[in-house]
């Protein structure tokens, strides 16, 4: 079975995840964006064998701890979609502008489309495409531990901004419709900010996308 534990990194609390397979302890840490020290260090106390970096997407808070982690540990770097890679290489002026430590651009090991799946040990991570928030943002779903890693494209009461370059409203909302609600009403989704909650709650009172709305 998926287990997985949440710490919030950077001055911005952005949720990172660690995932890992209970069976074999193999592990891969989505998003890693900063405070690479203390997600290391849960890292070793939960006994995990870090294997891969997963990305959602590529703003600074999510990916600005890619590059270092990566070739300090030589992991893989899978995602996101192609659609980001402007913003990959983009961040060193993205850690400029927000005041983070110095972020280095890379290219992922592999890049991820919709449809396709990614292995954290037995466990499967399905893979969905939801552009909005930025063009390549993807979606780590495991069915069978009703749980999804959404980033920023959907949060507890909230929607991810679209007002960044290549951002898209009406695509976000599409995507958030199309392709997370099939998921079910009661898989728990992990945000790349605050509280968790599950898809079925935010149907019912996300003022953003609630159905009627």
């Amino acid at each position: 079975m998926l287990r997985y534990h949440t710490i919030p990194v950077t001055p911005f609390q952005q949720n990172c995840s660690l995932v890992w397979c209970d069976e074999t302890m193999e592990a891969a840490v989505i998003d890693p964006g900063g405070d690479l020290d203390v997600v290391l260090a849960e890292a070793q106390r939960l006994g995990l064998a870090l294997k891969q970096i997963l990305l959602t997407h590529a703003h600074i808070d999510h990916a600005g701890g890619t590059a270092t982690l990566a070739e300090r540990l030589r992991l893989p770097i899978v995602g996101p979609h192609p659609g980001d890679r402007f913003w990959i290489d983009g961040l060193p002026q993205q850690s400029a502008m927000f005041g983070f430590p110095p972020a280095g651009p890379f290219t992922p090991t592999r890049w991820l489309a919709d449809g396709d799946t990614v292995q954290v040990g037995r466990s499967t991570l399905n893979v969905r495409h939801c552009p909005g928030h930025t063009p390549g943002h993807v979606v780590f779903h495991s069915p069978e531990a009703k749980r999804a890693f959404v980033g920023d494209v959907l949060f507890a009461g909230s929607i991810g901004r679209t007002d960044f370059p290549q951002g898209n409203h009406e695509q976000l909302i599409d995507s958030i419709r199309q392709r997370l609600w099939p998921m079910g009403d009661d898989t728990v989704f992990i945000p790349g900010h605050g509280p968790e909650s599950t898809f079925g709650r935010e149907r019912r009172s996300n003022p953003f996308v609630r159905d009627g709305a």
